[in-house]
């Protein structure tokens, strides 16, 4: 399929999708239901969540749909957030740029002027970024990216304050009715006990060991000679053994069981965590932390050789049957920051997407601290639409702090539509370029202000006629015209910039696409695949 035809089709495609997205846009907004394949239907407000849940029978449609939503999943894998603004744009600068197209314009010289535009509005957004550092401004950040949820706005600006923002901050389903938050000041490794015989709380199911010696081994442990000296040394020293190993097994595991039963001696085993060359990773991020020693050939230390030196130290230890706590580490500082360095270091280079997770883990658990943010709802339907909005919350949050703020409700999009009008073009249709990403600039504040009821012309308008006040902004939950950083209106620049970069880039695209190509199945041949 070539030509207008296909930008018409793909556009009809992305217009549809882009409907069901923008009604979540908002402190306003609505809950979009998605029909699951099992289970109860989804409720939520999250873009990206009702981005992905849409498919089209005809096939350029689904084209075009599915380059928007790689804009959202784009902005939702850097930013965390923004992926129902990426949307908008995306349509619009799309929309616009078939129109030019379809009128004989220069599709090249349309994306230079478009390119040339989001360079000038980033830039500005830039310039205008106000740093935050208070439990205030991450409060008012993240309560906006939840639809105006005040609760899980303060709850996420807690658990900042408490861990910091290179901190882990997990967030699952709560058992109760109200939302809560449970700090961790230690580290957690997603292993549990290896058996139960290690419990000491019956009651609780846990293995708790308090000022507990802490031995590391790379290896399988095996051999129950090899493991004699250690234990020789901790009951003299009267102290808990707390062991990770890749595995501990046979005599070696009997051995620790029979000293639990008979000598008294509190122990714990678990596996280390990870997995293939990233469990060596933790292995020695690990042993930074508690200030122990790997024991393994490359380090040439020896089980049976094990000294006091060559274990780590921690104030308490508690075990379950999932995951491990450890509580007051005792590592070096100076070790501990020289791990934290390398990984930043590798962050910084690392490409894959995976890759990039595990490093981030690996960060926030050097950075020290843990909190868990459990969402409480009446029903799992509930929880989960909160969920997605307590993610947002967080993920916005972190990247205010990255890259600073400007006035929400799409203010600062709107001021930096005017900055566009000082950029010197070549020709007609670079311009062209330009004003269509001066268009898109005023969608955001419009769907804010239609999604709340009100007339969004003469709110834009108004905007516009104020634009000269930074912080002049329409507060669409109350229906009035406010100081956007006063009310606690205000956007993450780095949401922002990339909402707008990966919009322009996927539009631009699609703007410039002269033929789409498909598989056609015929009913006729079950051998032949023919193409479009």
């Amino acid at each position: 399929m070539f030509g207008v035809e296909a930008r018409a089709l793909m556009l009809e495609g992305v217009n549809e999708l882009a409907d069901a997205v923008q009604v979540t846009m908002g402190p306003k907004g609505r809950n979009v239901v998605i029909e699951l394949s099992y289970g109860t239907p989804k409720i939520t407000k999250d873009g990206v969540t009702v981005a992905r849940s849409m498919a089209f029978e005809n096939r350029v449609k689904n084209v075009g749909a599915a380059l928007v939503k790689q804009v959202a999943n784009a902005t939702n894998a850097v930013a965390g957030d923004g992926t129902t603004l990426a949307t908008v744009l995306a349509r619009s600068i799309f929309a616009e740029g078939t129109k030019s197209v379809a009128a004989g314009m220069n599709a090249m010289d349309l994306r230079r002027g478009m390119n040339m535009a989001v360079d000038t509005v980033v830039e500005y957004l830039k310039s205008k970024a106000k740093t935050i550092s208070t439990p205030t401004e991450y409060a008012q950040v993240a309560s906006i990216s939840a639809n105006g949820d005040a609760e899980v706005g303060d709850l996420v600006a807690k658990a900042l304050e408490k861990v910091g923002k290179e901190g882990v901050i997990t967030i699952s389903e709560g058992k109760t009715l109200e939302n809560e938050l449970e700090v961790i000041d230690g580290l957690k490794l997603d292993r549990g006990y290896l058996l139960t015989n290690f419990i000491t709380n019956t009651r609780t199911q846990k293995c708790e060991l308090d000022d507990p010696l802490i031995l590391v081994h790379e290896k399988k442990i095996s051999e129950a000679s090899k493991l004699k000296p250690l234990l020789q040394l901790v009951v003299k020293l009267q102290r808990p053994l707390f062991i990770v190993a890749d595995d501990v097994v046979g005599e070696a595991l009997t051995a620790l069981v029979v000293n639990k039963v008979r000598a008294g001696l509190k122990v714990c085993v678990i596996k280390a965590p990870g997995f293939g060359s990233y469990r060596i990773d933790h292995l020695l991020d690990f042993v930074a932390l508690t200030g122990s020693k790997l024991i393994s050939e490359s380090t040439s230390l020896k089980l049976e050789d094990v000294t006091v030196e060559m274990l780590g130290n921690a104030k308490k230890i508690i075990v379950t049957k999932d995951d491990t706590i450890i509580l007051g580490a005792v590592g070096d500082k100076q070790v501990i920051q020289e791990r934290r360095d390398e990984v930043t270091s590798q962050l910084k280079k690392a490409t894959a997407k995976f890759d990039k997770e595990k490093l981030e883990q690996r960060l926030s658990r050097l950075s020290g601290g843990v909190a868990v943010i459990k969402v409480g709802g009446a029903s799992d339907v509930e929880i989960s639409e909160k969920k997605d909005r307590v993610v947002d919350a967080l993920n916005s949050a972190r990247a205010a702090a990255y890259e600073g703020i400007v006035p929400g409700g799409g203010v600062a999009l709107l001021q930096a539509s005017r900055e566009l009008d000082k950029i010197k073009t070549t020709n007609f249709e670079e311009k062209v370029g330009v004003q269509i990403i001066q268009i898109a600039m005023k969608i955001p504040a419009y769907i804010i202000a239609a999604n709340a009821g009100y007339e969004a012309s003469m709110v834009v308008g108004k905007l516009l006629e104020k634009i000269e006040n930074d912080s002049f902004g329409f507060d669409a939950a109350q229906g009035e015209y406010v100081d956007m950083f006063k009310a606690g209106i205000v956007d993450p620049v780095k949401v922002l910039r990339r909402a707008i970069q990966d919009a322009v880039s996927v539009s631009t695209l699609l703007t410039t696409t002269e033929a789409v190509v498909y598989p056609n199945y015929t009913s006729n041949s079950n051998s032949n695949l023919h193409y479009n």
